[in-house]
């Protein structure tokens, strides 16, 4: 699905402010004569900023909370990238999953995704502000979380698969919901790879979450979960698959032209490897043929992407990518509404509980026919 002008435009500016940096810093320093021509700056110009960009210029922001939900529809609350609200901005954590408890009647909440990078360093400090945040959470909600690459390594670096995810929210934070359905078979003391069941308004879903860069045995363990659940329509939630130019990631083909792919990161040298969206799509995902969509966050920029793929059995597969961590104050509160319609539709925008606002633009508020 191609990007909106508006959001082509912004991402254009982008670029071409990267590009004019890039190439002024190629350029070789002038010769000293030169320099010593120059004329000085003005008094009048010293301490003069230029103008911060909009962090808002790409969003058509409407005061007011979300509009019912449809009759017989039932959502899936998303939480992308808490990386920043555990580092420095805690209340904005706390405001989300305490919206979602008041909301979870009128917008019939089944379940929560959270996208990963949930901590920003993987330290017990930022830890203890998301348990204390999902601990608001009604303990038979089901909760479907993966690890992004920030929550990996000491301070985060992605160095290795050494996390504090399974010692701050165990096994057993997992185990008790009624949803969940288990972990890795190889690790079964990990959360970062599991799977949760749920049924809601006539569907069975399963919620397929899988690591950062998932290791191509944990893709195999993945496989014969879905194979085991034929029955079922899946939602795969991992951190790194969809790119902000709606494309896969994509190592073979792109490599570093995808900013933060996982084969990037020294966690891809660890053993066991990594894969990435495009690896994913063809190991997992299309050969399955029973994939709803993929949701992921990760990736900066604007955050916003998603296309739309026929898998090997012609069902068009949705990919989404959604991020707010590049908003203010750590992401500004924004969550992902997933409205599930009885008419087969998949009604998606997204919503500040701290702002009281709505973003309307076409790439936060749109809708997708579900196969």
């Amino acid at each position: 699905m191609g990007m909106s002008s508006t959001r082509r435009s912004f991402l254009a500016t982008a670029a071409l402010s990267a590009g004019t940096l890039l190439s002024r810093a190629a350029e070789p320093p002038a010769p000293a004569a030169e320099d010593k021509a120059a004329p000085k700056p003005k008094a009048k110009d010293k301490g003069k900023e230029k103008p911060k960009p909009d962090p808002y210029a790409d969003a058509v922001l409407v005061p007011g909370d979300p509009a019912p939900i449809a009759a017989g529809a039932f959502t899936l609350a998303v939480l992308p990238d808490t990386q920043y609200y555990c580092k420095q901005y805690p209340d904005n954590f706390a405001a989300q999953t305490r919206w979602i408890m008041e909301q979870r009647t009128a917008r019939n909440i089944a379940g929560v995704l959270h996208l990963g990078d949930i901590t920003n360093s993987n330290t017990p400090e930022e830890w203890q502000v998301a348990v204390r945040a999902l601990k608001q959470l009604d303990a038979r909600l089901p909760l479907c979380m993966v690890a992004g690459n920030h929550d990996y390594g000491p301070g985060g670096r992605c160095t290795g698969r050494d996390t504090d995810f399974s010692t701050f929210l165990p096994p057993a934070f997992h185990r008790g919901r009624p949803s969940f359905g288990g972990f890795y078979d190889r690790e079964p003391e990990r959360v970062e790879n599991s799977f949760h069941r749920i049924d809601a308004g006539g569907r069975k879903l399963l919620i397929l979450c899988l690591e950062f860069g998932p290791r191509p045995d944990v893709v195999r363990w993945a496989r014969e979960v879905v194979a085991r659940h034929a029955d079922r329509q899946v939602i795969l939630v991992t951190h790194a698959f969809t790119y902000h130019n709606d494309t896969r990631y994509d190592w073979k083909k792109h490599g570093k032209k995808q900013a933060n792919n996982p084969h990037e990161y020294e966690i891809a040298k660890a053993p066991g490897g990594v894969t990435d969206g495009e690896e994913l799509w063809q190991s997992l995902v299309a050969p399955a043929g029973n994939f709803l969509f993929t949701i992921n966050g990760h990736v900066t920029s604007d955050g916003l992407g998603r296309l739309a793929t026929p898998d090997a059995k012609g069902r068009s597969v949705h990919q989404m990518l959604v991020n707010f961590q590049m908003r203010p104050r750590g992401g500004d509160g924004w969550l992902r509404l997933l409205e599930f319609r009885p008419d087969s539709t998949l009604f998606v925008s997204d919503y500040s509980p701290t702002r009281r606002e709505r973003n309307e633009s076409p790439q936060n508020q749109f809708t997708l026919t579900l196969a």
